[in-house]
């Protein structure tokens, strides 16, 4: 009811500041000389159509043309600030200006009732997508903790119910198989919270500021190193100095996603190519990889979090959830991210673009 008071009375203002601004700019010609009542009757029309189109409903627009018609009488017609209903022409002009009013008020109201119709189906389209995308997370989730999580338990109860019973040859294989699965427990954990945050910040926006390429892609392969101390990349990317506006920390994240991926399921050892090429309107980054590429069955859905009873050859380790918030993380940065099969292996190809002042400084 509040807003509803408020918006009212900024209309009533609005409506009288144009009745206001066009009598007083209509004072204007009339005392420097122009007294012709057509161009008068032009400036109160201008404002009558003004009025029209930010204000709701009819009421508004027929107050203001009769405020119009009435001023052009009183004020600008002779005699002179004394209303003479025997003018000529004076019906017409009141209908006129009325029916332009009509015609306005009519016309912005259907538009005022499209874009909140837009709106609200946007609106409902976007929740969709999060309601779909919690879905996935949620599947994926459930299918990729349970297996690294039995290993844990498994490798933790042979080494504690029976450690003299085993070499020590097998006893570091328990404690690294137990490392592996917990470091990758931590990277989903990781992912999580990125989604969360990316969530927290309202309808899939990012804070986004300037950010040097070569130190986000060097940040994201020592990262990555720690975990995959003998993964092999060799970056190509531009001479010059690269800078576009990113979340760091979020684009880190999807280097490190789909370069751990590369070297995790492509079922190669060969080194990753990360290559980096600027156009006028976006950077590009593409991960490929020497290996047995991606199953054409799966391209449709790989993004979309969800596992198709497929499997991968790592056994425990889907690639589902993290694709799919490396999707969410690019969007959000109002990207594109696609994967693709080349003749020796997969290329995840993912596109960040410039903002203007970045590419009016380059």
């Amino acid at each position: 009811m509040r807003m509803k008071k408020k918006h009212l009375l900024s209309e009533i203002l609005f409506t009288i500041l144009m009745m206001a601004a066009a009598t007083a700019v209509s004072f204007g010609f009339f005392y420097l000389g122009n007294k012709n009542v057509a161009n008068i009757t032009i400036i109160y029309t201008l404002a009558l159509i003004l009025t029209a189109l930010h204000t709701s409903g009819y009421l508004f627009g027929i107050l203001a043309s009769i405020f119009c018609v009435a001023a052009v009488n009183y004020f600008f017609s002779y005699p002179y600030f004394r209303m003479n209903f025997a003018l000529s022409g004076y019906p017409v002009t009141f209908i006129g200006m009325l029916a332009i009013s009509m015609i306005t008020s009519t016309t912005t109201t259907a538009l005022k009732k499209q874009r909140a119709a837009i709106a609200e189906r946007e609106k409902a389209l976007a929740e969709a997508d999060r309601e779909k995308l919690r879905a996935n997370l949620l599947r994926a989730v459930s299918h990729d903790l349970r297996t690294p999580l039995t290993s844990i338990i498994g490798s933790s109860s042979s080494y504690l119910e029976n450690p003299s019973g085993l070499s020590e040859e097998e006893r570091t294989e328990l404690v690294a198989n137990i490392r592996e699965d917990s470091q990758w427990l931590l990277n989903m954990v990781e992912n999580l919270l990125t989604v969360t945050r990316i969530r927290d910040n309202h309808a899939d926006k990012v804070k986004k500021s300037p950010e040097v390429v070569e130190e986000v892609v060097s940040e994201a392969i020592e990262r990555l190193r720690k975990r995959l101390p003998d993964i092999r990349i060799r970056v190509d990317m531009p001479c010059d100095f690269l800078m576009i506006p990113m979340d760091a920390i979020l684009i880190e994240q999807v280097l490190i996603n789909l370069m751990e991926n590369a070297r995790i399921h492509s079922g190669s050892t060969e080194p990753i190519d990360l290559i980096i090429r600027e156009t006028p309107d976006h950077v590009s980054f593409a991960i490929r990889d020497r290996g047995r590429g991606i199953s054409e069955e799966r391209l449709p859905r790989l993004f979309e979090g969800q596992q198709d009873g497929s499997g991968t050859s790592d056994g425990h380790k889907g690639i589902g959830i993290g694709l799919s918030i490396c999707r969410t993380i690019i969007q959000a940065h109002g990207g594109e991210i696609t994967a693709a099969n080349r003749e020796d292996g997969a290329e995840f190809t993912f596109t960040l673009p410039k903002e203007k002042e970045t590419q009016d400084h380059v």
